[in-house]
């Protein structure tokens, strides 16, 4: 099944909201919209397109209600979700859904395209639980791509679970946190021996955690 999903935020107005598949979204504050499953999805063969974008002055926060389950199909354990994120000068973006859950024989992988104007504000944050009780045999691969105009501001891999080249049978972690957050005035520090909040060359921060579950 494909979903595809657009978010349009434009100052003054509500958001836009056009859906199709198995993702849709719904007003539940003048500047918040919370994203609903209509069906079981990602399922293996799954692919989900979501496309969010602020306007200038506008001001958006993306929730969900639910954690996302990311399924093995019969053909085929692997999906695919691909967010695009564009944010105008004087825009800012929230984006901060609940944690995407790959479940075991799953294969689940997630391109994020950030574009940002100069004077945008942004924070996203991803969660990522591989495995559920019992489970430790998915896997997830995680890309993030972000720039600010015509400059690169982060180009960031990372893969979790069985197949992954950071898989062990003692420490292999099997869950991730990660915030973006351009900018960010706060001075970088390191948080322990899993978890870093980097500086960034174009400015902003970002902050990964790798634990086995992660925190409630």
């Amino acid at each position: 099944m494909r979903t595809e999903l657009r978010i349009d935020a434009t100052a003054g107005e509500l958001p836009r909201i056009h859906a199709v598949g198995g993702l849709a979204a719904r007003l539940t504050g003048p500047d918040t919209v919370h994203l609903i499953g209509t069906a079981a999805t990602p399922l293996g063969g799954d692919e989900l397109d979501i496309r969010i974008t602020v306007g200038a002055g506008a001001r958006l926060s993306v929730r969900s209600v639910a954690a996302t389950i990311a399924l093995p199909g019969r053909a085929t354990p692997k999906s695919f979700a691909h967010w695009h994120v564009e944010v105008a000068a004087g825009g800012e973006l929230d984006l901060d859904p609940e944690p995407t859950v790959v479940a075991g024989g799953a294969e689940h992988e997630t391109l994020s395209t950030v574009r940002l104007e100069d004077g945008a504000r942004l924070r996203l944050r991803e969660r990522v639980q591989v495995g559920r009780i019992g489970e430790d045999h998915g896997y997830w691969s995680g890309e993030l791509n972000a720039d600010i105009g015509d400059v690169p501001l982060l180009r960031h891999r990372l893969d979790l679970g069985a197949d992954a080249c950071t898989d062990d049978a003692l420490s292999g972690p099997r869950a991730l946190e990660s915030i973006l957050t351009y900018p960010d005035v706060r001075a970088a520090e390191f948080t322990g021996v899993a978890a870093a909040l980097l500086p960034l060359a174009a400015g902003g921060t970002l902050f990964t955690r790798t634990a086995t579950l992660l925190r409630v």
